[in-house]
């Protein structure tokens, strides 16, 4: 579970993220969306320990991310938008080492399982530098979910993918849901987050937009209508920074004729 309550980041007179409260329960995908600068990845950093909130709390398993560090972190795999691996190591090698690092039991064999899946095994003896963007992603991926952990946190897992590993990661992510782990991830892939996610929150500028499953979207915004099943995300997502942007010029309009 991943409990985050009134989180707010501020980099000097920058707000980031103002107020940030939501839950994802075990057995869920939870989509975090949003432009560039809505405060995705500030989220996704406080959530693994990487940016100190400035106000609220973070919660993984119950664990504050900040007061309880080592139980927090031991409790999540984390994939980032660009995979940082050691160069100089095998895929082997690092997975060996993620692997004891967790006490993963039947590591060696885990280990040649998920290289199979990916279809790295032949190059598991080659360093990771020598290995294209997407091979390294999928190899971040594998060390992610060799711990076999109760949360899974995703920053934009599809970059560099193709799409035959695209379609695997998918259905990985699914299925680890499925079976009662907490899955939350970010991508501007707005096809992505309606295909796989259960829940979504759409930020703006650190401020949430919408939030909920595609059915109470589609009534927040009065979009059901129109196609078999309502309208998409895509509609969703422009709608609710459409009816912002409408309520900030109001704002200002309402600043401008104020009298000094």
């Amino acid at each position: 579970m991943i409990e985050v309550q009134h989180y707010t980041k501020r980099f000097g007179p920058i707000t980031a993220v103002n107020d940030l409260s939501f839950t994802v329960p075990p057995g869920t995908i939870f989509g975090l969306l949003g432009s560039n600068g809505a405060g995705k990845t500030t989220t996704i950093r406080a959530l693994v320990g990487l940016t100190r909130p400035t106000s609220g709390t973070v919660r993984v398993q119950g664990f504050d991310v900040w007061r309880e560090p080592v139980q927090a972190k031991a409790a999540f795999g984390y994939i980032p938008d660009r995979p940082y691996l050691y160069g100089k190591l095998t895929a082997r090698e690092l997975l060996r080492f993620v692997g004891q690092l967790y006490r993963v039991p039947g590591v060696e064999a885990e280990i040649e399982r998920w290289l199979a899946v990916f279809r790295l095994a032949e190059f598991g003896n080659e360093l990771l530098e020598t290995y294209s963007h997407g091979m390294r992603q999928k190899v971040a991926i594998i060390s992610a979910l060799l711990p076999d952990p109760p949360v899974l946190i995703v920053d934009e897992p599809m970059v560099g993918l193709d799409p035959h590993a695209a379609r695997q990661v998918r259905e990985l992510f699914r299925t680890h849901a499925d079976r009662g782990r907490t899955v939350l991830l970010t991508t501007h892939s707005l096809p992505l987050a309606e295909a796989v996610c259960d829940r979504i929150v759409v930020l703006d500028r650190g401020k949430v937009l919408g939030e909920g499953t595609m059915e109470e979207l589609r009534a927040q915004t009065g979009t059901a209508a129109g196609g078999v099943d309502g309208d998409s995300l895509e509609r969703i997502f422009f709608r609710l920074l459409e009816e912002e942007q409408a309520e900030e010029q109001k704002r200002r309009e309402l600043q401008d004729s104020a009298p000094e």
